[in-house]
């Protein structure tokens, strides 16, 4: 039973930031490169530009939804 109260313990106190606990509607996605950019990561209000090639990338909802951003 240690071994289990220990992980409990441990998982209670681990830190978790503002952006852990916003709920997240989808990602943005460069299909091309496979880059991924979480919609609260993003500041901003234009679409990013992918990273790898610069292209626009595309924003997908969340697997809970309509469309998957698996």
């Amino acid at each position: 039973m240690g071994l289990v109260t220990d992980l409990k313990d441990a998982l209670r106190q681990s830190p978790t930031t503002t952006k852990d606990r916003e709920r997240s509607r989808g990602s943005y996605w460069c299909h091309d490169c496979a880059e991924r950019i979480r919609d609260v990561d993003f500041e901003g209000d234009d679409t990013p530009s992918c990273p790898e090639c610069g292209d626009e990338m595309e924003f997908e909802r969340s697997p809970d939804s309509a469309g998957c951003a698996c």
